[in-house]
């Protein structure tokens, strides 16, 4: 609607407080709401930045469906709204998405202030190609959810950068690494900017010794490397994969082992297996019934 006020996002430090950015200072210190989702937290922060607040609001992952039609008003009545999390950049696993959606919708300019972020800070310095990748945030903990995120990452084509607490380190380097193998790089990144730094590289396997000799500390980033093309299914066309299907059928396995081979070797989704081997099977037993001579495959 005309004559809205700004939502602006603004990513803070995500440790070294030398990182707020001149404009992010100005624009939390004009707000007047800064939304944030520990208003002690961001209370130090601006404390420290010699920022005065006009008001703080907390606006967290409980409370944000309802907090949002306040902030809404204070919107659509011409205010300014500043939204922070407690460190980098909003919304990158961190609340704020049904507010920016909700502004977006009511026609409230939304602007962003830029600035630290700790996906971008592990995916920089991880020394893997950076110019594509993707982003896992927090892996499910359990379930069918952990077991699908695990599969997209041993075949992704591209780097892919995860969250993790100190807690679950070691057990999701090993995860990865019988999922993955052992031999995929990975570069693991812990208290980034902050005085204990560190950005540790090598293998799965080598990681899984290392996190299990280290105590561990602050959040950390993981950046996964690239699967290899055989992995990542490269070249790999339904066509291929028929193909290869009906060879291990033709070899003498089972409709069902073949597609379990073609799963575990080729990291394929369970369905995507299946269904190659069913295409296989048809055309070996249509290649069957035009020659005149081998049995319908199991």
């Amino acid at each position: 609607m005309s004559g809205a006020g700004r939502l602006v996002v603004v990513a803070t430090p995500i440790g070294n407080l030398g990182d707020l950015s001149p404009r992010a200072r100005a624009t939390l210190g004009e707000a007047d709401v800064v939304a944030c989702e520990d208003t002690r937290h961001t209370g130090v922060l601006l404390q420290a930045s010699g920022v005065r607040a006009h008001r703080l609001v907390s606006l967290h992952e409980h409370n944000e469906a309802a907090r949002v039609d306040e902030l809404l008003a204070v919107l659509t009545g011409g205010g300014t709204v500043a939204l922070v999390s407690d460190a980098g950049t909003p919304l990158v696993s961190d609340p704020g998405a049904r507010l920016v959606a909700a502004a977006a919708a009511a026609d409230v300019v939304v602007q962003a202030v830029p600035g630290p972020s700790a996906l971008l800070a592990a995916l920089v310095v991880s020394g893997f190609d950076t110019r594509r990748f993707r982003f896992e945030g927090f892996l499910a903990r359990k379930g069918t959810e952990r077991r699908a995120a695990l599969e997209r990452l041993a075949r992704a084509e591209e780097p892919t950068v995860c969250y993790e607490s100190p807690q679950r380190l070691t057990a999701t380097l090993s995860e990865l690494a019988a999922r993955c193998g052992g031999d995929r790089r990975v570069a693991v990144a812990r208290e980034l900017t902050k005085r204990f730094e560190e950005t540790w590289r090598g293998t799965l396997a080598e990681a899984e010794r290392w996190s299990g000799d280290h105590a561990a500390r602050g959040e950390y980033v993981l950046v996964l490397d690239a699967a290899p093309p055989a992995l990542a299914g490269a070249e790999r066309s339904p066509e291929d994969l028929r193909d290869l299907a009906g060879r291990l059928i033709a070899a003498g396995l089972r409709r069902k082992d073949a597609a379990s081979a073609l799963e575990i070797c080729l990291s394929l989704p369970r369905r995507t297996a299946y269904d190659a081997s069913l295409a296989g099977t048809a055309a070996r037993e249509e290649a069957a019934s035009e020659g005149g001579g081998d049995a319908p495959v199991r």
